[in-house]
């Protein structure tokens, strides 16, 4: 008890009940945890595996190009017909601290597509490009 007065009638408690404050938060906690794996950038698209280590995490989040099955470019989860990808990157990179671009292009898709696309990134001068694959199994 914090706090007592002379007459046991003016019993007056400043404690703060911090129990279903602690509570809150612990289920908080849960449903991150559990919801935090399930946030990706881009579409879904099956990854090709490889055996290259990781690049080091950034501190902002990635841009990401996915080119999915069908050969179909996007800019996080937009759309992007090919000829106009340039022109709708450079702002978006602009306004970025972080100039590098991961490109997810699914293991279906012709290689000869994501070549394009990478064809099309250099061209209008994106070079700082990283290739996003599934990890495989280390030999």
């Amino acid at each position: 008890m914090a706090f007592k007065s002379q007459d046991d009638d003016d019993l007056l408690m400043a404690d703060i009940n911090v129990t279903p404050l602690v509570d809150v938060m612990l289920v908080l906690l849960i449903v991150f945890m559990i919801a935090a794996p399930m946030l990706h950038q881009g579409i879904e698209v099956k990854l090709p595996q490889a055996n290259a280590e990781n690049l080091p995490m950034r501190v902002e989040n990635p841009l990401v190009l996915s080119v999915n099955r069908d050969g179909l470019v996007y800019i996080l989860e937009t759309p992007v017909h090919p000829s106009q990808l340039v022109e709708r990157l450079l702002p978006i990179l602009e306004n970025r601290g972080d100039k590098g671009v991961f490109l997810k292009g699914d293991k279906e898709v012709a290689y000869g597509k994501v070549i394009e696309v990478l064809d099309l990134l250099h061209e209008g001068g994106v070079t700082q490009i990283g290739m996003v694959t599934q990890g495989g199994k280390r030999r």
